[in-house]
């Protein structure tokens, strides 16, 4: 078994099990299939029942690296990519860990999505690696993406899977159709850089959002929503969009009305967003998840925010 190894910025919970969650920066939150919330955070890979969350990564003995990115794939395993120590998976008794050794491009595994024929595709800092169960097949720029470091991956409803990168030189957005790559520019003269995030909501537009900006895609034509830095998009059932973006200090999440967005909360940075089974949103900061019930009234004070953090911890 290869031993235990630390990275310089994982951070040691004090507890395997508490009632207190996460302190650290959390990357991503996701809500199983069972109901039960798993957090990518740089105390490693996390969970919460409702009643206590459990650091899976002390508990089980994995390698101690940060993680980024978490997945759940149809068949209700769920994978964790991290910063260093590669990608787990975890299909509800054990953990299996995939790194370079294995023929993974990468060990930084930053996002992840599964398509229609069910290869799970991991976006990592040297191209993107498509896994059908048994071998890894890898991508780069030589391939034809736009960028080496993959930020995001979606496949729309044609079926064709769309990366969103950094260090591209032309464009940071590439579309595959199973076949080739191709880049895909912005029409409107600014060029995509520094993508972090692209989805595709209920109505089929396109959503790219990076270092320049918002932008929607309807299939024909470019709009630009936005000239501010855009973190994370997400949709959420109601097809309301929601938004990690820049703002006067570090960060803000703010939901999309027409073009305009209307601010939940500001932080220093806010990360990955999500839903829960009851239509809360839930976000990552620098200091753990939190969470926002879209049906109270939003209060200035701060109060319509819970945070999971003991009251010493509170920043």
């Amino acid at each position: 078994m290869e031993p235990i190894v630390e990275d310089p910025y994982f951070v040691v919970t004090k507890d395997i099990v508490s009632e207190y969650g996460p302190n650290s920066i959390t990357r991503n939150v996701l809500q199983d299939r069972k109901g039960v919330f798993w957090f990518a955070t740089w105390q490693g890979i996390m969970s919460y029942d409702g009643k206590e969350f459990t650091n899976h990564t002390l508990k089980n003995g994995l390698r101690r690296f940060h993680t980024f990115s978490a997945l759940e794939d149809s068949s209700g395993n769920l994978w964790f990519g991290s910063i260093g120590g590669g990608v787990y998976k975890y299909d509800g008794r054990t953990f299996t860990n995939y790194t370079t050794e294995d023929g993974l491009s990468n060990n930084d595994v930053l996002c992840m999505t599964q398509d229609n024929a069910g290869n799970i595709w991991f976006g990592t800092d040297d191209g993107v690696s498509r896994y059908n169960g048994k071998s890894f097949t890898n991508f780069t720029t030589l391939d034809g993406m736009g960028g080496h470091s993959v930020n995001s991956i979606i496949q729309d409803k044609n079926g064709t899977l769309w990366f969103g990168t950094r260090y591209g030189v032309v464009s940071d957005v590439s579309q595959y159709d199973g076949k080739t790559f191709k880049l895909f520019s912005n029409t409107n003269g600014t060029p995509f850089s520094n993508v972090r995030s692209i989805i595709e909501d209920k109505e089929g537009n396109i959503w790219i959002g990076g270092q320049t900006g918002l932008f929607r895609y309807n299939g024909k034509s470019l709009s630009t929503v936005s000239t501010k830095f855009i973190g994370y998009i997400f949709e959420d059932k109601a097809g309301t969009i929601w938004l990690s973006h820049g703002a006067e200090k570090g960060m803000a999440l703010s939901r999309l009305v027409g073009k305009e967005m209307k601010r939940i909360t500001a932080d220093d940075q806010v990360f990955g967003i999500n839903t829960d089974t009851a239509g809360n949103i839930w976000f990552g900061t620098m200091y753990g998840p939190k969470l926002f019930n879209p049906s109270v009234t939003l209060k200035s004070d701060g109060s319509s925010i819970t945070d999971f953090l003991e009251d010493s911890q509170k920043q």
